[in-house]
């Protein structure tokens, strides 16, 4: 059947069958429509075209037509129709060619510059003519609305599933559904008390990578879903940890619009997945799923996942205690504008508000030292948490206990899972047919790595019960036990001892105080509210360091009284003594009055002190270092050091004086220590035993 349309010029170019379908689920189940496309070569013929000028473009097949950026086959019909190779395509409709106007009016816009017919199962259409514009073109603007109609439809439908919580999303590892399609907790029991372990470490630790870094040092591994939906166990690591904390299944939750597609600043970058915040989500159904932690337990591990990011700026946010010296970092704001504060070391420790001097380039808006403020908040928690301490040692030595038993419980499950694992390379092996010497072989080795990790896994869990049990009895004796419950409180004691970690001082800390709000009240103070959970607040009044002792509000009052004294005959260190005992304090120390204060004040008057008699009372049965130094004829700075490595034990009196008994045992045993014969003396039992000395 002929056309008026075609001519000896359409007929000495070549037909292109064009032939698509949107999805590959079409390709295989719709062969109908297929065959259909395909028959269109012997349309071409029956129009004229030879068929060796017949040519079908299939590189489509299985590919969306609402954009042409991913079909190579209708750029290259677009091409060729634009270099003039083209006289007719043939499309069984309009959709197959494209859905979208802004692929459809440029190939209209070439084929009429080329002279190019469009044939579909309608009719043919020249685009160079009025008619055939506007029949292409209503055809073109119904495929892109029908493409609209069509997605609204399956979006409106996807929603209202969703809205029921009916939607079947893929499962993360813990949820399984049964064959009735009803979502149920994974059947393993290793899978759901390892994914319950997670949640209990992570309120116990408080930071996914502290859980993460007690999975590992137990060698415990996640259960996690592979490409194809299956249950694999992988190395723990932070992300995939996280994951497990942040998923709402977990809680019980089916949640519907968690991320959004997001292109990146080139346009041939491909759509990003990003995840969206919870007040973003689109449906929310509680209560859908098997939980593993309650809603409201989501929503606190929610709300420390989001606390431990240092994103200050943005977050506003504590992030997680750090090893720094600054007691108050993540939780101190400013006074005076609002913002938080942030910590800077160099020149020493000091709280720093430069919120507005980063986003406005205005002046820094305070800098505070921190030591000053450390020490009163700390006295303040003190203060506050001595009540509770042996409650709170009980409650932690039951979570520990609970932990420790959590933690077996994980190492037990995953060697039993071991074991069948290496049974069932055992018996795989046994079936094989041993003439199958490649197959055996590969059984082989599956069946022996199999035991190797199983005996691995066994010495490691025997190791640490060896362990477990050697400090169950060094730790929690009964006698260590009754110690501590009688000991009472101790946790002052702990604060101080060197060996506690400054970040566990800093999680103490955060255990009660929300925030700390401090503003430069004068030049020597700064007043520091506390804020506790709960709501409660504390105000304290801290005397801050300052650079002279001019800053000081009654330096003139403390000159004068420091002259006074020095005029009477007073040395340094009792002046500074009885100016600590008025309420009076140095520059740099915001609790006392040091010597050195003293003197520096003292020298600029231009008052020395004529004598430097002692001012120590003297001992009549005892020697001072001065006096031993000069029977021996050897310098006190000799003596002293003796005295700090350990060489010398002699006598200390509660105001730092040493004395050494006044005998000629004793200057016969220091002679003895000067010239190697011996390396220690004690003389600290002079005063118990009467003149016996001890010699090494």
């Amino acid at each position: 059947m002929a056309s008026d349309l075609v001519t000896p010029d359409h007929l000495r170019r070549r037909a292109i069958v064009y032939i698509r379908q949107s999805t590959p689920h079409q390709v295989t189940s719709n062969q109908e429509s297929l065959r259909l496309q395909y028959a269109l070569q012997r349309r071409a013929r029956d129009l004229g075209w030879r068929e060796a000028d017949v040519e079908v473009i299939d590189a489509d097949l299985g590919l969306s037509g609402a954009a042409a950026s991913h079909r190579q086959g209708f750029k290259d019909l677009v091409a060729r129709t634009t270099l003039g190779e083209v006289g007719l395509i043939l499309s069984i409709e309009v959709t197959r060619l494209a859905r979208n106007c802004s692929d459809w009016y440029p190939l209209l816009d070439v084929c009429a510059h080329r002279g190019c017919l469009i044939a579909d199962r309608d009719g043919i259409y020249d685009p160079s003519t009025p008619n055939g514009r506007l029949l292409l073109g209503l055809k073109g603007t119904i495929s892109e609305l029908e493409l609209h109609t069509i997605r609204g439809r399956l979006t409106a439908g996807l929603l209202a599933k969703a809205e029921r919580g009916e939607l079947a999303l893929q499962l993360p590892a813990g949820l399984t559904r049964d064959p009735a399609g009803v979502v149920v907790k994974d059947p393993n029991r290793e899978v759901q008390e390892r994914i319950a372990f997670i949640f209990d470490s992570f309120l116990h630790l408080r930071t996914a990578v502290k859980v993460t870094r007690s999975l590992i040092a137990h060698d415990l591994k996640l259960p996690r879903r592979d490409a194809f939906g299956e249950i694999c166990w992988r190395r723990p690591t932070i992300p995939a940890v996280t994951t497990i904390l942040r998923n709402p299944a977990y809680a019980g939750a089916f949640v519907y619009g968690r991320t959004c597609q997001r292109r990146g600043p080139q346009p041939s970058d491909k759509p990003q997945k990003s995840p969206l915040p919870r007040s973003a989500w689109r449906i929310v159904v509680k209560d859908k799923y098997p939980a593993y932690v309650s809603w409201d337990v989501y929503e606190k591990i929610q709300a420390m996942l989001q606390d431990n990011r240092a994103e200050y700026r943005r977050l506003k946010s504590r992030g997680i205690p750090r090893d720094g010296a600054a007691l108050l970092h993540g939780i101190a704001w400013c006074g005076e504008c609002g913002h938080k504060m942030v910590v800077r070391y160099k020149g020493g420790s000091q709280y720093v508000c430069n919120h507005l001097h980063q986003q406005y380039d205005a002046p820094v808006c305070q800098t505070l030292r921190a030591m000053a403020i450390d020490l009163e908040v700390a006295s303040a928690f003190l203060a506050a948490v001595a009540p509770a301490e042996i409650e709170a040692w009980r409650r932690a030595s039951k979570a520990r206990h609970r932990a420790d038993q959590a933690i077996r419980r994980a190492e037990e499950q995953q060697i039993e899972r071991l074991r069948y694992q290496a049974a069932l390379a055992e018996r795989q092996f046994n079936r094989v047919d041993p003439d199958n010497r490649l197959v055996a072989a590969e059984l082989e080795q599956r069946w022996e790595a199999a035991l190797v990790e199983l005996r691995n896994a066994e010495e490691a869990l025997t190791r640490r019960e060896t362990a477990a049990i050697k400090a169950e009895h060094e730790r929690i004796g009964p006698g260590l036990r009754a110690k501590v419950i009688a000991l009472g409180q101790k946790l002052p004691e702990i604060w101080a001892d060197p060996a506690t970690r400054r970040d566990h001082r800093k999680a103490l800390l955060r255990c009660l105080i929300e925030k700390v709000v401090m503003r430069r009240i004068a030049r020597d103070q700064a007043s520091v509210r506390i804020i506790w959970k709960g709501g409660a607040a504390s105000e304290l009044t801290v005397k801050m360091p300052v650079n002279n002792l001019q800053a000081l509000p009654r330096h003139a009052e403390m000159e004068a009284r420091i002259m006074q004294l020095a005029h009477s005959g007073c040395y340094d260190d009792e002046i500074a003594r009885i100016l600590t005992e008025e309420g009076h304090r140095s520059a740099r120390h915001s609790t006392k009055v040091l010597p050195s204060t003293v003197q520096a004040v003292r020298l600029r008057h231009g008052l020395k002190l004529k004598s430097r008699q002692t001012r120590w009372t003297p001992v009549s049965d005892h020697l001072t270092v001065t006096e031993v130094a000069a029977k021996l004829q050897v310098s006190t700075n000799w003596i002293r050091g003796k005295i700090r490595r350990g060489a010398i034990e002699t006598i200390k009196e509660p105001s730092g004086r040493y004395l050494f008994p006044k005998s000629e045992e004793t200057l016969a045993a220091l002679r003895q220590l000067r010239a190697g014969n011996i390396k220690h003396i004690d003389l600290t039992q002079h005063r118990r035993q009467n003149g016996g000395h001890q010699y090494a």
